[in-house]
């Protein structure tokens, strides 16, 4: 299955993150906490929803492999204190909203049909709600929980907000990564892993991956280029379940594109790692033969890769 994709001619400078949120005296629940805290730790437990399930129990798993503690999966009481030790401080923070964050644009109808996309001009946030989720990693309805009575329009509001990892700031132009790393894709696992030269793990992330109609394609790639804010080329006649009635098109770029914000292009041709307009469904659904991530994790990965990296897809 042969995906294409080509990068926008002229891409705007990416936004400066927001100021580090300020701590506040908020508790979080039990699941909040424990998906905020691995989240910070580098541990992501996909979108944060309040409720772990099976994605954050993975999560939990990989950290306390990494602490050498037993790999249950169960927060138990020396994970929750290795856990506060790696991701110290509240876990729910205030955070003014800003005029940035509620100007838009904003698309608020994202239509299913990929024809209808393509005659939009751009596939931003819907709302400033859904930009505010992505910027927090977190599920919109816990933001409406913490913040009842909230219309997330007005900027100057003050919100009570997760405390996630800050976004990862884009290399410089031409820049190599930081460090040598090598980035593991596990089928079985539907999980990633990126790993330094002494095998410390400075990202893991749930991904879905590819279908028994779209196999992941097993082997050793390299990453070859890194595409921010990518038009998605859509070929019908590449998706076995594409519409018959459908013709090659052009979706714009925007966070609700196809293949999200980001597109880490591989030697394996037409394949790689990206983003996706659908966090909430990342490690539990299949894909079309590439590596989905969460927005927010797909962006981690692009700060930390470079031309050449490693690229390990297992079963």
């Amino acid at each position: 299955m042969s995906i294409i994709f080509v990068l926008l001619a002229a891409i705007a400078a990416p936004a400066q993150p927001p100021a580090r949120p300020a701590p506040m005296a908020a508790e979080a629940s039990p699941g909040l906490d424990l998906q905020v805290r691995l989240d910070r730790a580098g541990f992501s437990p996909g979108e944060i929803d309040g409720r772990p399930g099976m994605v954050t129990r993975k999560a939990v798993a990989a950290f306390q492999q990494s602490r050498k503690l037993r790999a249950t999966g169960r927060a138990d009481a020396a994970t929750l204190a290795a856990l506060a030790e790696a991701a110290p401080g509240d876990t729910v923070v205030s955070y003014q909203v800003t005029a940035e964050d509620v100007a838009g644009p904003f698309t608020e109808l994202i239509p299913a049909d990929m024809m209808e996309r393509a005659a939009l001009p751009a596939l931003h946030y819907t709302s400033a709600l859904e930009g505010l989720g992505e910027r927090f990693h977190a599920n919109p309805a816990v933001l409406r929980a913490l913040n009842p009575g909230s219309q997330f329009t007005a900027a100057g509001e003050t919100l009570r907000v997760p405390h996630v990892r800050a976004l990862a700031e884009p290399p410089a132009k031409g820049a190599k990564p930081a460090a040598s790393v090598t980035v593991t894709v596990l089928k079985y696992e539907r999980a990633l892993t990126v790993v330094d030269e002494s095998g410390r793990v400075l990202l893991y992330a749930p991904v879905t991956v590819g279908s028994s109609n779209d196999p992941l394609p097993i082997g050793d790639w390299k990453v070859t280029g890194v595409q921010r804010n990518p038009i998605f080329h859509y070929n019908p006649d590449l998706f076995w379940d594409a519409d018959p009635s459908h013709a090659k098109a052009k979706i714009p770029a925007g966070p609700n594109n196809p293949v999200g914000v980001v597109w880490v292009d591989l030697s394996r041709p037409h394949y790689g790692l990206h983003g996706t307009p659908e966090p909430s469904r990342i490690g539990h659904t299949e894909s079309h033969g590439c590596v989905r991530l969460t927005n927010w994790d797909a962006l981690q990965v692009a700060a930390l890769v470079g031309p050449g990296t490693p690229v390990l897809f297992r079963p």
